[in-house]
């Protein structure tokens, strides 16, 4: 095969991907209008939809941490600490303005939950941690 060749192969394959990629905009492009009419006009519950994406990850969150070998225990901890780190600065931000509200009162409860989330787990990881010392004599 040569150069000439290999540049119109190049060429054709640009054009080919082009192609998909306008049809992909405008399949998206659909996809969103059906979405905000549906939403718009009342077609799906929005509870029931967010219900069932909380249900879902129960289930997905479940089977994961327990599927967890203990050797990745320590390292996985640390990422939750830092994940609920993270929800007590939006618990911190949705807690201060002035005057009670629900939001206040939310994220005050994000605030103590993640609180003690944090805090057992580094205990948690403490204690696993260890199991790996050597015992003094």
């Amino acid at each position: 095969m040569d150069t000439t060749q290999f540049a119109d192969s190049a060429a054709k394959l640009a054009t080919a991907a082009k192609n998909l990629a306008d049809q992909a905009a405008e399949l998206a492009n659909q996809a969103t209008a059906v979405a905000s009419q549906q939403m718009a006009g009342g077609g799906t519950d929005t509870f029931l939809f967010l219900f069932t994406v909380f249900v879902l990850a129960c289930f997905i969150g479940f089977y994961v941490v327990w599927s967890v070998t203990p050797a990745l225990h320590s390292p996985l901890m640390s990422v939750t600490n830092a994940i609920s780190s993270v929800i007590v600065v939006g618990g911190l931000i949705a807690a201060g303005p002035a005057g009670l509200g629900f939001s206040k009162v939310m994220g005050f409860v994000a605030i103590m939950l993640a609180s003690v989330n944090i805090f057992g787990g580094f205990i948690v990881t403490q204690r696993m941690l260890s199991m790996f010392q050597r015992k003094k004599k």
